[in-house]
């Protein structure tokens, strides 16, 4: 029998905390779901987060992947994706930086709409960050508004939540596979006209930003555009998808 949820979690260089937030996410979801797996991808750390990770690893409930070299956040999602089982699917970064205690409720709205995310901004949500974060972030965020028309108020939280089934979908028309994977993840499904809610979170960033992910989210951002904007690509390869899809139902009828 499949699971209820899948919990998709990314982690690269977490050795120190990947235990503690594995461990962590199992009690939540022991609170709400009779069923469930979490599938953690350490993205070529340079530390023994692989190591540790798969020290709670049993094959049925925690599975334990990895990429040999770190490719990015985006390619790590879309690989967990393809593993992924249960009904509803959670991104969740590893870093614990997010109170995974919020699962409960993404999940339950799912039961309404296809695809929930995490804000910041939302008016409920408690945002710690450091000052020139939080201006980068407003920044790309009306940066990313002004040139993909995408009107939500914080698409790089990393906590998201999905009908698996649409979240399929959406994975085939994903290319970018670092920095902005969460802005082409919303422009597909916008795209595809699927129902989106923000919802509040409780998160705590204490990273900056270096210039060179600055510039490498910047870069992405300009190659969604162009494919969105200028050469019609999303769109043309939606067409197609559904094509295709429509085929596949009509021959086996």
């Amino acid at each position: 029998m499949n699971p209820e949820v899948t919990v998709i979690m990314p982690a690269y260089n977490l050795q120190h905390i990947i235990v503690d937030s594995i461990r962590e996410v199992c009690r939540v979801l022991d609170g709400f779901v009779e069923s469930y797996e979490i599938i953690v991808i350490d993205d070529g750390s340079e530390d023994d987060t692989y190591k540790a990770a798969l020290s709670l690893a049993d094959g049925r409930r925690i599975k334990v992947l990895r990429n040999n070299i770190n490719k990015g956040k985006g390619f790590t999602l879309k690989k967990g994706s393809l593993y992924a089982n249960g009904e509803y699917t959670v991104f969740l970064d590893a870093d614990m930086e997010i109170d995974p205690r919020q699962i409960f409720r993404y999940v339950s709205a799912l039961k309404h709409v296809d695809m929930v995310i995490a804000s910041k901004r939302h008016p409920a949500s408690t945002y710690e960050a450091p000052l020139i974060r939080k201006i980068l972030s407003l920044g790309f965020n009306i940066l990313v508004k002004l040139l993909t028309g995408i009107k939500v108020s914080d698409t790089q939280t990393g906590c998201k939540a999905f009908k698996t089934e649409a979240l399929k979908t959406i994975m085939h028309l994903i290319v970018v596979k670092r920095y902005a994977f969460d802005v082409e993840l919303l422009i597909v499904a916008k795209l595809l006209n699927l129902k989106i809610i923000e919802l509040p979170v409780k998160v705590k960033l204490s990273k900056r930003f270096s210039f060179k992910s600055i510039l490498r989210m910047l870069l992405d951002l300009l190659g969604i555009t162009y494919r969105l904007r200028v050469v019609k690509w999303y769109q043309k390869k939606i067409k197609n998808l559904r094509l295709n899809l429509k085929s596949i139902h009509n021959n086996s009828m």
